[in-house]
């Protein structure tokens, strides 16, 4: 079978042209609409007052996070196993990590709560509430606004570093043309994705598990990491999918680079079960009352619904859809599955974040009571993301033109 050559992907439309400040515009002031109405409705106290602008401005930003982590991993395993396959696509993921800095910049409101000991977020920032609360006392040492501002400056120096010599040694190597900058990213990918691990798990522990600071679980940075690359699978497939419908990249990814995205979001559908069962039984069998008592709010009453549409639609459907070829094979079927995936990623997002507000992660905390609030936050960072990334991506190409795989890539056939 004859396969394009390298010189197939000069040709393509492989940059995003005035499509980039098209994107730039709307989404970002689409973003900062509606991240000003959700601020204008928690300051006059509408929808649930500022601890809940909060909560849902903390579920959106791990929403995002989430997302460009997602794509950190998929740039770092393949430079890790050599893949070939992916050479044309992983300048969408380099992309995507490129915008550490934006995430750094959005991050500053929950940083500036902790700091200033509001409690109405995360409670031990609050000194009296810290020091009134025996298990939260004995946490101090790791759980203060100091430790936490100095673990996040470490957290994005780290991710910053790894997204800027990634994208920027895969650009620089476009107009060079030097295999050794692929070589180099090979030898430092080991020790970039074990950095990239340990940060990807304490973060998860300071954003998201402490926000119930009774409780604990050592598998919850693998949780959110199995989430964190099924948010870029589906994101990234969607990219594509968009982008050839505008003309682009259309000799440069094929149906076979489609199918292994698929297969990879498949792959990681099924992991993330395996992971969520694994959290929740052990939690069970253990029936400690710290640990118990985070899934008893969230299996309980109307979170419990919640809980049965995780356990259906971020398992047990996509897994039944996403298990034949066809479905892999087939643009709109996996642009479905993929958009399934994404929101199905941010309810379990919003799963884990929200019921804390009010409770704290220990005692009665509210039910299901969705606000415009939520809405505004979450969709106005995603919307902002998605403007950090064309911002990210208005000037270089798509596809990394001359990464030494690139032959291999075109060439790609699934069995």
């Amino acid at each position: 079978m004859n396969h394009p050559s390298p010189e197939v992907v000069l040709n393509d439309d492989r940059h995003l042209g005035p499509l980039g400040p098209k994107i730039l515009r709307i989404a970002g002031g689409l973003g900062i609409v509606l991240l000003i109405l959700g601020l204008v409705l928690g300051i006059t106290g509408s929808g649930g007052g500022m601890s809940r602008f909060l909560f849902a401005y903390t579920a959106g930003f791990a929403f995002i996070l989430s997302i460009a982590l997602g794509a950190m991993f998929f740039v770092l395993v393949n430079h890790l196993t050599r893949a070939g396959w992916c050479a044309t696509t992983r300048r969408i993921a380099e992309i995507t990590m490129g915008t550490m800095p934006f995430l750094a910049i959005l991050f500053l409101p929950i940083l500036i709560s902790v700091l200033m000991g509001y409690g109405g977020l995360f409670s031990w920032a609050d000194h009296e509430i810290a020091s009134k609360d025996h298990l939260i006392h004995l946490k101090a040492g790791y759980l203060n606004p100091v430790f936490f501002t100095i673990r996040w400056v470490i957290y994005f120096a780290v991710w910053m570093q790894i997204s800027r010599y990634y994208l920027g040694g895969s650009v620089r190597q476009d107009d060079s043309g030097d295999p050794e900058i692929t070589s180099r990213m090979q030898k430092w990918s080991a020790a970039s994705i074990l950095l990239f691990a340990l940060t990807l798990t304490f973060a998860s522990f300071d954003l998201l598990m402490s926000l119930a600071p009774h409780w604990f679980s050592s598998i919850f940075g693998v949780y959110f990491f199995a989430g964190s690359v099924i948010a870029f699978q589906a994101f990234g497939i969607l990219v594509l999918v968009l982008l050839q419908r505008k003309g682009k990249l259309k000799k440069s990814v094929s149906i076979e680079h489609f199918h292994d995205w698929g297969k990879l979001l498949f792959a990681f559908v099924f992991f993330w079960a395996y992971i969520a069962y694994s959290q929740f039984m052990l939690i069970w069998y253990g029936n400690i009352p710290e640990e118990t008592g985070w899934f008893h709010t969230r299996i309980t009453g109307s979170w419990g619904g919640v809980a049965l549409i995780l356990v259906f639609a971020h398992f047990v459907i996509p897994f039944a859809g996403l298990m034949s070829r066809h479905a892999k094979r087939n643009l709109a079927s996996l642009s479905f599955w993929a958009m399934w995936m994404l929101i199905m990623h941010c309810i379990d997002i919003y799963w884990i974040v929200m019921p804390n507000q009010g409770g704290h992660g220990h005692g009665e905390a509210p039910g299901v009571h969705f606000q415009a609030l939520d809405i505004l936050a979450i969709v106005g960072l995603f919307s902002l993301f998605v403007a950090g990334a064309a911002y990210i991506g208005r000037h270089c190409s798509l596809v990394a033109v001359k990464e030494p795989r690139l032959a291999e890539s075109l060439a790609f056939e699934n069995a």
